[in-house]
């Protein structure tokens, strides 16, 4: 089948990363396929790109993806990338594509759904009103706090040594111009960011945190982003007592609101516990793969 591929214009560039598009359209330039493909701007993580392709069902096995992918490996190699990830559903044709192209797995994620109408408040309340010592809860939607901002970025590097198989993840290092850029670029697209964390009453540092961001009509299902709790303080149930508090004030906030989604590696066997304990339900896997270029 006769392919033409466009490169597209992108507006969507962060202060961090810029996005490249293309579109792959017939001899009667019927659309086909698009693809994306994520460059870090950031010092030190250009070498890793972020793809996704996407193949209309009816013209897959025509050639489509490959030809996406030859264009998205040459602007990667160009822009001094050294490796391409991609995800895909576990046993999708997506997932037998990347293989089949000499992509490698490197990641197993499993994702759960929460239905709110199932939570039973009284529960949840037990979780969240049982006391920590040493600790307090606070909250709240949007960009953080000012006299939070400092340790709020601080805390992020909690994620640093999280699970994630053998994929290979650029460190990403926060401050308080780029958490708030973060918050930012949620609310442009019109969704809501909520966030709890644990305070250590010694000091009022951020001692670990958890992200909820819920469509901007309040209906459907939210997405838990990060959950992290610093080293030194880990142990007291920190993570559990967060989510838990952020599932209860989604509950009460958006009564339209149908579930949470969460996904978390395989191998992170103390954050599937925390969502199991909450419950999650299993809905599907995710595979990653990475091709080094």
């Amino acid at each position: 089948m006769p392919l033409h591929i466009t490169p597209l214009t992108d507006p969507r560039h962060g202060p961090y990363s810029r996005r490249l598009a293309w579109l792959a359209s017939d001899a009667s330039s019927v659309p086909v396929g698009t693809a994306f493909l994520r460059l870090s701007t950031d010092a030190g993580q250009a070498h890793l790109a972020e793809l996704a392709v996407h193949v209309h069902p009816v013209e897959r096995r025509k050639g489509v993806a490959s030809r996406l992918l030859d264009a998205a490996v040459a602007a990667a190699r160009s822009d001094a990338g050294r490796c391409l990830a991609a995800r895909a559903v576990a046993g999708s044709p997506g997932e037998r594509f990347l293989r089949a192209r000499g992509f490698r797995k490197v990641l197993t994620l499993r994702y759960a759904r929460l239905p709110l109408a199932d939570v039973a408040t009284t529960g949840l309340a037990g979780i969240v009103e049982r006391p920590h010592p040493g600790y307090r809860l606070a909250s709240w939607q949007g960009t953080v706090p000012g006299d939070l901002a400092r340790t709020f970025a601080a805390v992020r590097r909690a994620m640093d040594d999280m699970p994630v198989d053998d994929a290979e993840l650029p460190t990403v290092t926060w401050d308080v111009d780029r958490v708030r850029a973060a918050a930012k670029a949620v609310e442009e697209r019109g969704d809501r960011l909520h966030t709890v964390v644990a305070l250590d009453t010694s000091d009022g540092s951020v001692a670990g945190f958890t992200e909820l961001v819920v469509p901007g009509n309040g209906t459907g299902d939210g997405m838990h982003y990060g959950t992290g709790v610093l080293p030194e303080h880990r142990g007291h149930g920190l993570g559990r007592w967060m989510k838990a508090e952020s599932v209860r004030q989604a509950r009460a906030r958006y009564p339209d609101l149908g579930g949470l989604l969460t996904d978390t590696a395989e191998s992170n066997t103390h954050m599937r516990r925390i969502n199991d304990s909450l419950g999650y339900a299993p809905t599907h896997t995710e595979s990653g793969y990475q091709l080094d270029l």
